[in-house]
C-alpha cells in the first residue's frame, strides 16, 4: 500500500502512530540533473563520423580502440557494423579482415592517436576517417609546433590514457607527463624553452597548481590551459548540484572513462556520498533511499538513454525518513 501526504509533518505523525522506528512514508525522491550531463560535442562528432562511414550498415567500420569510453554505446553501435578492434592504448597491430560483401573503413577514436599510429592505420589500405575530438587536435597542434621549435613539452595527465599517449607522439621525444607535484620535482632540468599543456579532461585547479610550481623554475614557461570547455562546465555543474541541495551524487559513465572518474572524485570532495555507476542496474537503491534529494551527472561518453533510465528509476523511489 502506498500513501501520499500533503505535508511531511503529517506523514511523520501518521507513521509515528503506527509505531515505526524508521519511517517509510515520504514523498517521491527529488532528482536534480546536471545541465551538462551526457555527450560532449567531441563525442557526438566521433559517433557521427563512424555512423556516416557505416552508411546504415552498408560498410564495415573498424575503430582503433574504443571510439568512446562507454561499453553500452559501443555495443549499440555494433548493430550498425561499427566494430572496436585493437587495444585501449592503440598500440597493437591490427589483423583486419576485409569484407567480401562490403567496403571496410578505419575510423580514429575521439581521443586521438599519435602521428606514427596515423601513418600505420593509413598503410592498411582501407579508407581512413579521423574521429579525433577537435579540442584534442588543438592540443596536439600546440605540442607539435613547440616541439618543432625545440621546446620541452610537459603534459599534465595520465600517462596510460590514450589521449596522452597520442600527444606524446607529437612531442618527438621531448614530452614529459606529470600527474602531481612529485612528478614536477622529478622532471629533468630543461636547458631551452618549456611549454606546458593538459590532457583535456583534467581538473583545472590541479593544472593551475602544477603550472604555477613549474613556472617557479622556468620564468619563461609557456602555459596553455587546454582543459576543454565541456570538462570545465561539467565540473562546475556538479558543484552546483550540491548548492541546489543534492544530498547524494550519482555519477553515470564508464568505469574506465577518465572524465567520469574525475567527476566521481570531485563529487566525493564536495562531502557528498557518491555512487559511480554505468547503468541503472548498478544503482544501490537501499542506500539511495536514505536521502531525499539526489544529484545526477554523467560523463562525456554517457548516452542519453542510460541517463534517462537512471533518472526515471530514481524518481520512483520513496526515501526513508528517520
Amino acid at each position: 500500500m502506498r500513501f501520499t501526504f500533503r505535508t511531511q509533518s503529517f506523514a511523520n505523525q501518521y507513521c509515528s502512530s503506527l509505531n515505526y522506528s524508521i519511517l517509510t512514508c515520504a514523498e517521491i525522491m527529488k532528482v536534480i540533473r546536471a545541465k551538462s550531463a551526457g555527450f560532449c560535442w567531441g563525442v557526438e562528432r566521433a559517433i557521427q563520423v563512424a555512423r556516416a562511414e557505416a552508411k546504415g550498415g552498408l560498410r564495415k567500420v573498424y575503430t582503433d580502440g574504443p571510439l568512446i569510453h562507454n561499453n553500452q554505446m559501443m555495443e549499440a553501435l555494433s548493430s550498425e557494423d561499427i566494430n572496436e578492434v585493437g587495444d585501449y592504448h592503440s598500440k597493437d597491430k591490427l589483423a583486419l579482415e576485409k569484407s567480401e560483401s562490403k567496403e571496410s573503413v578505419v575510423v580514429v577514436r575521439a581521443h586521438g592517436i599519435s602521428p606514427q599510429r596515423r601513418d600505420y592505420l593509413k598503410s592498411l589500405g582501407m579508407p581512413f576517417r579521423d574521429g579525433t575530438c577537435p579540442d584534442v587536435g588543438i592540443i596536439a597542434g600546440k605540442v607539435k609546433v613547440h616541439a618543432d621549435k625545440g621546446f620541452d613539452i610537459v603534459i599534465f595527465g595520465d600517462p596510460e590514457h590514450p589521449e596522452v599517449i597520442g600527444l606524446l607522439g607529437y612531442a618527438m621525444g621531448k614530452g614529459h607527463v606529470v600527474k602531481n607535484l612529485e612528478d614536477i620535482e622529478n622532471l629533468p632540468t630543461f636547458k631551452g624553452g618549456v611549454a606546458m599543456v593538459s590532457q583535456s579532461t583534467m581538473f583545472t585547479h590541479e593544472f593551475q597548481e602544477l603550472s604555477n610550481r613549474l613556472a617557479e623554475d622556468y620564468k619563461d614557461l609557456l602555459i596553455f590551459d587546454t582543459i576543454c570547455g565541456a570538462t570545465k562546465e561539467r565540473q562546475s555543474d556538479l558543484v552546483s548540484l550540491v548548492k541546489e541541495g543534492a544530498e547524494v551524487i550519482v555519477v553515470i559513465g564508464g568505469k574506465h572513462s577518465a572524465n567520469t572518474r574525475k567527476l566521481a572524485k570531485l563529487a566525493a570532495q564536495q562531502g557528498r556520498p557518491t555512487f559511480h555507476i554505468e547503468t541503472v542496474n548498478d544503482l544501490d537503491l537501499d542506500s539511495l533511499r536514505k536521502f531525499q534529494t539526489v544529484g545526477v551527472t554523467a560523463g562525456a561518453s554517457t548516452p542519453e538513454f542510460i541517463i534517462r533510465e537512471v533518472c526515471s528509476k530514481l524518481e520512483t523511489l520513496e526515501p526513508l525518513i528517520k
